[in-house]
């Protein structure tokens, strides 16, 4: 009974800390948050946080309904409005994604390259939604018909 206590109690003192870790992290953020709200900061505030998860439930929900939907009800507007739909979801959540990351580790390096790594990540973002925007909008079948031919073979061409 006494060994059950002392884990008991030890398991109690490291979910403190945790907890007082997370509030002292929380407390941090925000406060620089506050004092230099910049635009490319894309990860600061509960919004940022709501809309990446938002985003995540989306592609994790609505991807594998167009994909299993059958090219006769998805060819032509349906497909290329899905394919902007994916593009720019996907380029806000790897923007959001990445900017957490840029405020967890590039501080450890140097506080000062922190606005550079921003600008690099914002730039990553726009070069994706460009790309994504190029295949949804091509008329080889889009987003789908270019995930679909990574499984077909080449057909060989006689010469």
């Amino acid at each position: 009974m006494l060994r059950f206590a002392q884990t008991s109690a030890a398991l109690t003192l490291k979910r403190a800390t945790i907890v007082s870790a997370s509030n002292a992290r929380r407390t941090i953020s925000d406060s620089a948050s506050k004092s230099s709200p910049s635009p490319l900061a894309g990860d600061t505030g509960r919004k940022a946080t709501h809309l990446h998860h938002a985003m995540t439930s989306f592609l994790a929900i609505a991807t594998p309904i167009v994909m299993l939907t059958p090219d006769s009800y998805t060819d032509g507007a349906i497909d290329k409005a899905f394919g902007m739909l994916v593009a720019t979801t996907i380029s806000a959540h790897s923007w959001i994604g990445m900017n957490y990351v840029a405020t967890d580790y590039v501080p450890k390096i140097s506080r000062s390259l922190l606005g550079p790594a921003r600008v690099f990540n914002a730039a990553l973002g726009l070069v994706t939604f460009v790309g994504l925007s190029k295949v949804a909008l091509n008329n080889k079948g889009g987003v789908k018909g270019t995930i679909k031919g990574l499984w077909k073979p080449e057909k060989m061409v006689d010469v």
